[in-house]
């Protein structure tokens, strides 16, 4: 007998959260302009597979799948740490939904965990390739830049603003790999956030668990988080470049807080208007793609503190409608 021993069904449902990793996966590798979209649904499958195979045999999805990564990327690299903790942020969300805790315990334990392993690989990763980790990242930015100024001109940037970008080049090398460490925090929290609010509507459908966190589009930052804010503001004000990095980080982290609670804002007024989905995708989508429009979102949840948009009853706990 197999320690894991696996039926025809049991056998099918692995194979098809397998193939909808990887699918999203070449999604995300072969359409390189807008693949980071679809980059951000690759914890879904892990998540919804784990809810419904338990912890054993859901973690075959995840594992399988970093395998065939692997094998198309030519083994370990950086870019399969990258999916590897997209994979994992799915896996322990679902770990999360079993212990019932809050919304923001669960957004904070997954992020994390996430973060912490990827760390604790990197570190092992140049271990083993006897690189260090600022040698390691340093090279890794580079090289992505790099692909990037090919992407420009392979989509048409003027070639003037692709020979400014080549003249900043090892600026914004040194900056980037200082920010790094808010980037990928932010970057996680928001992936995190999407996938939470995704799994919704696909677990409850299926007839899977899924905790009761309240009206997700009611949901704001503590207060005092804007404290915080103010004092990563002013940091950046500082003349010493190592404060103003300390303070660029902090803002990154703290305004995609922001960014979440004012796109609970955008949400709970489509939602009261009863705007077409198509809309809505549609206004979604502006906002992803325009910085103006990203801008406005954040304030709005910024501001929310003081006007109080939605005018909620902070105290008052609502269940979501059904999906």
């Amino acid at each position: 007998m197999t320690p894991w021993p696996i039926h025809s069904g049991l056998s099918k449902d692995i194979a098809t959260g397998v193939t909808a990793t990887l699918t999203i996966f070449s999604l995300a590798v072969l359409m390189p302009v807008v693949g980071f979209l679809f980059s951000l649904f690759i914890p879904l499958p892990v998540l919804f597979y784990r809810a419904k195979l338990g912890r054993r045999h859901g973690m075959i999805v995840p594992l399988v799948s970093i395998a065939v990564m692997s094998l198309v990327f030519g083994g370990l690299t950086m870019d399969i740490f990258f999916f590897f903790g997209l994979m994992l942020l799915g896996f322990v969300m679902s770990e999360m939904f079993e212990k019932e805790v809050s919304v923001e315990m669960t957004i904070l334990s997954v992020c994390g965990i996430v973060l912490g392993a990827g760390l604790v690989g990197i570190v092992l990763f140049g271990m083993v390739n006897q690189t260090g980790l600022y040698t390691l990242v340093s090279t890794y930015v580079a090289t992505n830049l790099k692909l990037s100024l090919e992407l420009y001109k392979g989509i048409g940037i003027p070639q003037e603003t692709i020979d400014a970008i080549t003249a900043s080049l090892d600026r914004i090398q040194y900056v980037l790999i200082r920010i790094l460490p808010s980037l990928a925090a932010a970057s996680t929290l928001f992936v995190a956030w999407t996938n939470l609010i995704a799994a919704r509507a696909i677990m409850t459908r299926r007839g899977l668990f899924y905790p009761d966190f309240g009206r997700l589009n009611h949901w704001r930052a503590p207060d005092p988080l804007v404290w915080g804010v103010i004092g990563c503001g002013l940091m950046t004000l500082v003349p010493n470049m190592d404060i103003r990095l300390i303070g660029i980080n902090g803002l990154l982290v703290l305004l995609t807080v922001y960014f979440i609670q004012g796109i609970g804002i955008v949400s709970f007024y489509f939602e009261k208007k009863k705007l077409p989905r198509t809309i809505r995708v549609v206004l979604y989508t502006m906002i992803a793609f325009q910085q103006l429009f990203l801008l406005v979102v954040i304030c709005i949840g910024l501001f929310d503190m003081w006007i109080n948009f939605r005018k909620l009853d902070t105290h008052k706990h609502e269940p979501d409608p059904p999906a």
